[in-house]
């Protein structure tokens, strides 16, 4: 069995329209959602074999802001930037090269190609992933190699919205 999560980034900063799209930081919204799902993951038991992450600063924030809270290493966090405005192919193919020493996987990115993707691997459609949102796939196999197009089984799909107002 394999666990796939896909976690958006959280809300990001247009104040500074000078920073290029890959540079914008965490705006405030940002900044309290990422600890609250980091916190509601701990809570759920979640830690990941292995995590990685678009190394957008939107990304790479809430990557190192939600490991830090559910006790992942930092220095263990991988960064990936070909993550950043990835297809759902490309994406799947970083899937189809993790280690299958990994039981469960976690990558922070972007619309989107995330939402594409959990609709491309899994059973339920869904309409968007929101910012800080993560969705967990689960797959009935024992190789990352055979993650393919509808061989997921979608189990959670959790966003700040539904508990922060």
């Amino acid at each position: 069995m394999k666990t796939l999560y896909l976690v958006r980034h959280a809300k990001s900063s247009w104040k500074q329209p000078d920073f290029r799209d890959y540079d914008r930081p965490l705006n405030h919204r940002g900044e309290r959602d990422a600890p609250f799902m980091g916190n509601l993951m701990f809570e759920k038991n979640i830690l990941p074999d292995i995590i990685i992450s678009s190394g957008a600063n939107r990304a790479i924030t809430t990557a190192k802001t939600i490991a830090e809270t559910i006790n992942y290493p930092l220095e263990d966090l991988i960064k990936e930037d070909s993550i950043y405005e990835s297809s759902a192919g490309q994406l799947l193919d970083l899937i189809n090269s993790i280690d299958d020493s990994n039981s469960s996987a976690m990558l922070f990115g972007h619309n989107p190609g995330f939402t594409m993707l959990s609709n491309y691997l899994s059973d339920r459609r869904i309409d968007n992933l929101p910012t800080c949102s993560y969705v967990r796939i689960e797959f009935n196999t024992d190789s990352w190699k055979n993650v393919e197009i509808g061989s997921g089984k979608l189990i959670e799909f959790e966003y700040p919205k539904k508990y922060l107002k």
